[in-house]
Formats: C-alpha cells, sequence, structure tokens
C-alpha cells in the first residue's frame, strides 16, 4: 500500500530508505545529500561499485550496515558533466528502477519502505505521473511505501502500519 505522508524522511520509522541518483552522483543535493552527510562511507561504496560494474541507468545499488538504514540507490541517469546542474530522470530508467526495487523487496521482504517524491519535483516529472508508475510497478509489495511528498524537518509523519 503506498501512503503519501508529510515529515521528516530521516526519522521514518521504515527501515528502508529510496532514493534517485545519477551514476557517479556526488550526492550534494535534497535527500541524497543528508544520507551522504549521515553515512559518508556509502559515497564512497557507491562510486566504487559504479566504477566495478559499469552501472547503467535503470539499475539499483543499495547499501546498509548492520543497525542502521538500507538505502537503496535508484540510478535514474547519466551523470551531468556539471556538477552544479541536475539532470531529468530518465522514465524509461525509473520504471526498470521500479521492477528492480520489486524485485529486491520480493528477495528481502522490507518491512516497510520510505521515499521522496521520486523522479518528480524541482528537475523530475509531473508527480501524478510518477506516481502512476508507483502504483502500476509496486503495488504487488504487500509493505507499506511511504512517500514524503512534503518535507517537513524534524517531525515525524504518521506511517500507517509501523
Amino acid at each position: 500500500m503506498i501512503y503519501e505522508v508529510e515529515g521528516d524522511i530521516l526519522l521514518t520509522r521504515a527501515p528502508v530508505i529510496v532514493q534517485t541518483v545519477a551514476i557517479q552522483d556526488p550526492m550534494t543535493r535534497g535527500l541524497a545529500r543528508k544520507l551522504r552527510d549521515r553515512f559518508p562511507v556509502m559515497l564512497e561504496k557507491f562510486r566504487q561499485w559504479c566504477e566495478e560494474t559499469d552501472a547503467e541507468p535503470g539499475q539499483i545499488w543499495s547499501w546498509g550496515e548492520p543497525g542502521k538504514k538500507t538505502i537503496v540507490n535508484l540510478i535514474t541517469h547519466e551523470a551531468d558533466d556539471d556538477p552544479t546542474r541536475s539532470r531529468r530522470p530518465d522514465k524509461i530508467a525509473l520504471n526498470h528502477c521500479l521492477k528492480a526495487l520489486n524485485s529486491l523487496y520480493v528477495e528481502k521482504r522490507f518491512q516497510a519502505l520510505a521515499m521522496p517524491m521520486i523522479g518528480a519535483g524541482e528537475y523530475g516529472h509531473e508527480w501524478t505521473d510518477v506516481r502512476d508508475m508507483l502504483q502500476a510497478q509496486l503495488r504487488d509489495i504487500l509493505a507499506p511505501i511511504y512517500v514524503y511528498t512534503k518535507e517537513l524537518e524534524g517531525q515525524i509523519a504518521h506511517e500507517p502500519g509501523l
């Protein structure tokens, strides 16, 4: 079930946070920056993984350490040559990422997932289009999926089912 919530995603009770990134993303904006600051080794491991696997848009990479949240990175676009700009997520890549996220859920059986409005917003697509994609690709996930539609720093969101 997909729930749209408002609050601080870093305070989620869900054990998994999902975000979108570019290949070799420096993670200097938004949620990616906050997660990079909280888990600096994640960025190092992500870059290493990108180099070792010749990563492409449409793939996902998950990272976690015992006792910490799992971060699932959806690679939705190529990196921009200019690190001060952001590219718009590719819809086909986002769709592939959501299919891969569904497969990862089947394998790991996460208790719940939390994510921002992935692929939408300032540099993305219309939320209604992305929401339709989410509902189509993730409809079989039995765990609650919390989509943070409004970031309210320091505020715990109401997360039904947890």
